[in-house]
Protein backbone atom coordinates (compact mmCIF):
# COMPACT_ATOMS: atom_id res chain seq x y z
CA UNK A 1 0.00 0.00 0.00
CA UNK A 2 2.49 2.50 0.62
CA UNK A 3 4.48 1.79 -2.16
CA UNK A 4 1.70 1.94 -4.26
CA UNK A 5 1.16 5.61 -2.43
CA UNK A 6 4.80 6.79 -3.09
CA UNK A 7 4.82 5.20 -7.08
CA UNK A 8 1.41 7.37 -7.58
CA UNK A 9 3.02 10.48 -5.69
CA UNK A 10 5.98 10.06 -7.84
CA UNK A 11 3.57 9.90 -11.36
CA UNK A 12 1.96 12.74 -10.17
CA UNK A 13 4.75 14.63 -9.33
CA UNK A 14 6.34 14.11 -13.22
CA UNK A 15 2.69 14.66 -14.73
CA UNK A 16 2.50 18.12 -13.06
CA UNK A 17 5.94 19.00 -13.84
CA UNK A 18 5.91 17.97 -17.30
CA UNK A 19 2.75 19.94 -18.23
CA UNK A 20 4.04 22.99 -15.83
CA UNK A 21 6.76 22.39 -17.89
CA UNK A 22 4.72 22.66 -21.79
CA UNK A 23 3.00 26.20 -20.22
CA UNK A 24 4.64 29.17 -20.71
CA UNK A 25 3.40 32.80 -20.10
CA UNK A 26 5.22 35.05 -22.53
CA UNK A 27 5.03 38.70 -21.47
CA UNK A 28 3.87 41.82 -23.94
CA UNK A 29 7.10 43.47 -25.24
CA UNK A 30 8.65 39.96 -25.73
CA UNK A 31 8.92 37.15 -27.86
CA UNK A 32 10.30 33.67 -27.19
CA UNK A 33 12.34 30.95 -29.62
CA UNK A 34 12.04 28.03 -29.28
CA UNK A 35 14.09 25.43 -30.44
CA UNK A 36 12.51 21.63 -30.97
CA UNK A 37 15.88 19.64 -30.88
CA UNK A 38 18.29 21.99 -31.36
CA UNK A 39 16.21 23.34 -34.43
CA UNK A 40 14.25 26.18 -34.87
CA UNK A 41 10.89 25.22 -34.47
CA UNK A 42 8.35 28.35 -33.68
CA UNK A 43 8.37 31.95 -32.30
CA UNK A 44 5.83 32.45 -29.05
CA UNK A 45 4.37 35.63 -28.89
CA UNK A 46 2.90 37.38 -25.63
CA UNK A 47 -0.37 35.52 -24.28
CA UNK A 48 -0.33 31.96 -22.52
CA UNK A 49 1.76 29.49 -24.73
CA UNK A 50 1.99 25.56 -25.07
CA UNK A 51 5.13 23.91 -25.78
CA UNK A 52 5.89 20.03 -25.85
CA UNK A 53 7.94 19.11 -22.57
CA UNK A 54 11.27 17.78 -23.32
CA UNK A 55 11.58 18.19 -27.16
CA UNK A 56 10.40 21.85 -26.90
CA UNK A 57 12.73 24.48 -25.27
CA UNK A 58 12.82 27.97 -24.93
CA UNK A 59 16.09 29.31 -26.40
CA UNK A 60 15.81 33.06 -27.01
CA UNK A 61 13.97 35.82 -24.90
CA UNK A 62 13.63 38.78 -27.54
CA UNK A 63 12.36 42.46 -26.45
CA UNK A 64 10.37 43.99 -29.01
CA UNK A 65 10.17 47.29 -27.37
CA UNK A 66 12.79 50.04 -28.95
CA UNK A 67 16.23 49.42 -27.48
CA UNK A 68 18.66 52.11 -27.14
CA UNK A 69 22.40 51.66 -27.86
CA UNK A 70 24.90 53.86 -26.86
CA UNK A 71 28.10 54.61 -29.32
CA UNK A 72 30.81 55.41 -26.99
CA UNK A 73 32.75 57.94 -27.80
CA UNK A 74 35.76 57.38 -30.49
CA UNK A 75 38.34 59.45 -32.56
CA UNK A 76 38.08 60.39 -35.65
CA UNK A 77 40.20 61.50 -38.50
CA UNK A 78 38.56 64.05 -40.80
CA UNK A 79 39.94 64.61 -44.67
CA UNK A 80 42.24 67.55 -43.18
CA UNK A 81 44.05 65.44 -40.81
CA UNK A 82 41.88 67.06 -37.74
CA UNK A 83 41.23 64.72 -34.70
CA UNK A 84 37.58 65.36 -33.51
CA UNK A 85 35.60 63.05 -30.54
CA UNK A 86 32.04 61.69 -31.65
CA UNK A 87 29.74 59.73 -30.06
CA UNK A 88 26.13 58.75 -30.65
CA UNK A 89 23.52 57.13 -29.86
CA UNK A 90 20.81 54.69 -31.41
CA UNK A 91 17.41 53.62 -31.19
CA UNK A 92 16.40 50.18 -33.12
CA UNK A 93 13.76 47.59 -33.04
CA UNK A 94 13.58 43.96 -33.45
CA UNK A 95 11.05 43.19 -36.36
CA UNK A 96 12.11 39.54 -36.98
CA UNK A 97 13.46 37.96 -33.97
CA UNK A 98 14.45 34.89 -35.71
CA UNK A 99 16.63 37.05 -37.97
CA UNK A 100 18.19 38.64 -34.98
CA UNK A 101 18.80 34.88 -32.91
CA UNK A 102 20.25 33.47 -35.75
CA UNK A 103 21.41 35.81 -38.32
CA UNK A 104 23.83 37.68 -36.35
CA UNK A 105 25.95 35.88 -32.90
CA UNK A 106 24.97 39.30 -30.55
CA UNK A 107 22.76 41.79 -32.64
CA UNK A 108 23.24 44.78 -30.42
CA UNK A 109 26.57 44.93 -30.26
CA UNK A 110 26.96 44.01 -33.89
CA UNK A 111 24.52 47.43 -34.86
CA UNK A 112 26.57 49.43 -32.21
CA UNK A 113 29.70 48.57 -34.38
CA UNK A 114 28.65 49.38 -37.43
CA UNK A 115 27.28 52.64 -36.59
CA UNK A 116 30.99 52.98 -35.49
CA UNK A 117 32.07 51.86 -38.28
CA UNK A 118 30.03 53.91 -40.48
CA UNK A 119 30.60 57.14 -38.53
CA UNK A 120 34.25 57.21 -39.57
CA UNK A 121 33.79 56.54 -42.58
CA UNK A 122 31.57 59.36 -42.75
CA UNK A 123 33.53 62.28 -40.78
CA UNK A 124 36.46 60.90 -42.89
CA UNK A 125 35.51 62.48 -46.12
CA UNK A 126 34.85 65.99 -44.40
CA UNK A 127 36.78 68.95 -43.86
CA UNK A 128 36.86 69.88 -39.95
CA UNK A 129 34.28 72.93 -40.30
CA UNK A 130 32.33 70.96 -42.27
CA UNK A 131 31.67 68.31 -39.59
CA UNK A 132 31.32 70.25 -36.87
CA UNK A 133 28.32 71.88 -38.66
CA UNK A 134 26.84 69.12 -40.34
CA UNK A 135 25.19 67.14 -37.75
CA UNK A 136 22.02 66.84 -40.03
CA UNK A 137 23.63 65.05 -42.56
CA UNK A 138 26.00 63.29 -40.88
CA UNK A 139 22.64 61.34 -38.87
CA UNK A 140 20.91 61.25 -41.79
CA UNK A 141 23.73 59.54 -44.25
CA UNK A 142 24.68 57.36 -41.25
CA UNK A 143 20.86 55.75 -40.54
CA UNK A 144 20.69 54.89 -44.62
CA UNK A 145 24.22 53.25 -44.53
CA UNK A 146 23.48 51.12 -41.41
CA UNK A 147 19.62 50.46 -42.12
CA UNK A 148 20.45 47.73 -44.96
CA UNK A 149 22.13 45.80 -43.29
CA UNK A 150 20.32 45.97 -40.48
CA UNK A 151 17.46 44.41 -42.01
CA UNK A 152 19.36 41.48 -42.71
CA UNK A 153 19.52 40.74 -39.25
CA UNK A 154 15.79 41.59 -38.33
CA UNK A 155 16.27 45.04 -36.92
CA UNK A 156 14.54 47.95 -37.95
CA UNK A 157 17.26 51.57 -37.24
CA UNK A 158 14.32 54.18 -36.28
CA UNK A 159 17.05 57.19 -35.50
CA UNK A 160 20.56 57.70 -35.08
CA UNK A 161 21.43 60.85 -33.27
CA UNK A 162 25.00 62.45 -33.01
CA UNK A 163 25.01 63.05 -28.97
CA UNK A 164 28.47 65.16 -29.39
CA UNK A 165 31.09 66.46 -32.03
CA UNK A 166 33.86 68.26 -30.76
CA UNK A 167 37.59 68.40 -31.62
CA UNK A 168 40.43 66.57 -29.79
CA UNK A 169 41.74 68.18 -26.71
CA UNK A 170 45.07 68.85 -28.51
CA UNK A 171 42.94 69.95 -31.74
CA UNK A 172 40.45 72.46 -29.80
CA UNK A 173 43.91 74.28 -27.96
CA UNK A 174 45.36 74.45 -31.54
CA UNK A 175 41.97 76.26 -33.00
CA UNK A 176 41.90 78.53 -29.68
CA UNK A 177 45.40 79.65 -30.69
CA UNK A 178 44.51 80.25 -34.53
CA UNK A 179 41.30 81.79 -33.28
CA UNK A 180 43.30 84.81 -31.03
CA UNK A 181 45.75 84.89 -33.96
CA UNK A 182 43.16 85.91 -36.32
CA UNK A 183 41.42 87.72 -33.49
CA UNK A 184 44.70 90.08 -33.51
CA UNK A 185 45.06 90.18 -37.41
CA UNK A 186 41.41 91.50 -37.34
CA UNK A 187 42.50 93.99 -34.65
CA UNK A 188 45.31 95.45 -36.39
CA UNK A 189 43.64 95.70 -39.54
CA UNK A 190 41.24 97.48 -38.20
CA UNK A 191 43.82 99.74 -36.52
CA UNK A 192 45.55 100.79 -39.34
CA UNK A 193 42.55 101.04 -41.01
CA UNK A 194 41.66 103.53 -38.22
CA UNK A 195 45.32 105.56 -38.36
CA UNK A 196 44.98 105.46 -42.21
CA UNK A 197 41.35 107.14 -42.29
CA UNK A 198 42.70 109.64 -39.47
CA UNK A 199 45.97 110.61 -41.37
CA UNK A 200 43.79 110.88 -44.79
CA UNK A 201 40.94 113.47 -42.53
CA UNK A 202 44.16 114.83 -40.74
CA UNK A 203 45.95 115.84 -44.49
CA UNK A 204 42.30 117.26 -45.77
CA UNK A 205 41.64 119.39 -42.94
CA UNK A 206 45.15 120.46 -43.65
CA UNK A 207 44.84 121.07 -47.29
CA UNK A 208 41.05 122.92 -46.70
CA UNK A 209 43.07 125.02 -44.36
CA UNK A 210 45.56 126.07 -46.53
CA UNK A 211 43.03 127.15 -49.00
CA UNK A 212 40.83 128.95 -46.47
CA UNK A 213 44.44 130.75 -45.45
CA UNK A 214 45.12 131.45 -48.89
CA UNK A 215 41.66 133.02 -49.37
CA UNK A 216 41.80 134.74 -47.01
CA UNK A 217 44.84 136.08 -47.87
CA UNK A 218 43.96 136.79 -51.07
CA UNK A 219 41.02 139.06 -49.69
CA UNK A 220 42.83 140.50 -47.36
CA UNK A 221 45.12 142.10 -50.01
CA UNK A 222 42.31 143.54 -52.02
CA UNK A 223 40.86 144.80 -49.75
CA UNK A 224 43.78 146.77 -48.45
CA UNK A 225 43.89 147.35 -52.47
CA UNK A 226 40.90 149.13 -52.58
CA UNK A 227 41.70 151.06 -49.54
CA UNK A 228 44.57 152.65 -51.00
CA UNK A 229 42.90 152.94 -54.35
CA UNK A 230 40.21 154.87 -52.43
CA UNK A 231 42.34 156.54 -50.24
CA UNK A 232 44.78 158.37 -53.28
CA UNK A 233 41.85 158.84 -55.13
CA UNK A 234 40.26 161.14 -52.15
CA UNK A 235 43.61 162.50 -51.22
CA UNK A 236 44.40 163.38 -54.38
CA UNK A 237 47.83 165.46 -54.33
CA UNK A 238 47.52 166.48 -51.23
CA UNK A 239 49.72 164.41 -49.01
CA UNK A 240 49.08 166.33 -45.36
CA UNK A 241 45.34 164.34 -44.61
CA UNK A 242 47.56 160.85 -44.82
CA UNK A 243 50.44 162.55 -43.01
CA UNK A 244 47.98 163.02 -40.49
CA UNK A 245 46.10 159.57 -40.73
CA UNK A 246 49.50 157.63 -40.41
CA UNK A 247 50.61 160.16 -36.83
CA UNK A 248 47.33 159.49 -35.40
CA UNK A 249 47.72 155.23 -36.28
CA UNK A 250 51.36 155.34 -34.83
CA UNK A 251 49.76 157.29 -31.92
CA UNK A 252 47.51 154.78 -30.99
CA UNK A 253 49.45 151.70 -31.94
CA UNK A 254 52.09 152.93 -29.03
CA UNK A 255 48.97 153.25 -27.02
CA UNK A 256 47.82 149.98 -26.81
CA UNK A 257 51.61 148.75 -26.19
CA UNK A 258 51.81 151.32 -23.14
CA UNK A 259 48.62 149.34 -22.29
CA UNK A 260 49.19 146.28 -22.74
CA UNK A 261 49.00 143.87 -19.04
CA UNK A 262 52.09 142.17 -20.72
CA UNK A 263 54.60 145.18 -21.36
CA UNK A 264 56.80 145.79 -18.32
CA UNK A 265 59.08 148.11 -20.26
CA UNK A 266 58.48 150.29 -23.55
CA UNK A 267 60.74 151.91 -25.59
CA UNK A 268 60.29 154.80 -27.51
CA UNK A 269 61.80 155.60 -31.27
CA UNK A 270 64.86 157.63 -30.91
CA UNK A 271 63.10 159.80 -33.28
CA UNK A 272 59.59 160.08 -32.15
CA UNK A 273 60.22 163.89 -31.63
CA UNK A 274 61.56 164.53 -35.25
CA UNK A 275 58.85 162.65 -36.63
CA UNK A 276 55.94 164.24 -34.25
CA UNK A 277 58.03 167.90 -35.12
CA UNK A 278 57.77 167.28 -38.66
CA UNK A 279 54.16 165.88 -39.08
CA UNK A 280 53.20 169.46 -36.84
CA UNK A 281 55.32 171.43 -39.21
CA UNK A 282 53.38 169.69 -42.39
CA UNK A 283 50.03 170.61 -40.79
CA UNK A 284 50.66 174.15 -40.08
CA UNK A 285 52.40 174.80 -43.74
CA UNK A 286 49.42 176.92 -45.62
Amino acid sequence: MLETTITAAVVLAFVFFTVASGVRIVPQGEEWIVQRLGKYHDTLLPGLRFIIPYFDTVSYKVTTKDIILDVQEQEVITRDNAVIMVNAIAFIKVTDPVKAVYGVENFAEAIRNMIMTTLRSIVGEMELDQALSSRDMIKTRLKAGVADEALDWGLTVKSVEIQDIKPSPSMQKAMELQASAERERKAMVTKAEGEKQSMILTAEARLESAKRDAAAQIMLAEASSQAITKITSAFGENELPMFYLLGEKYITSLTKLAESPNAKLVLLPADLQNTLRGLFQKIQKP
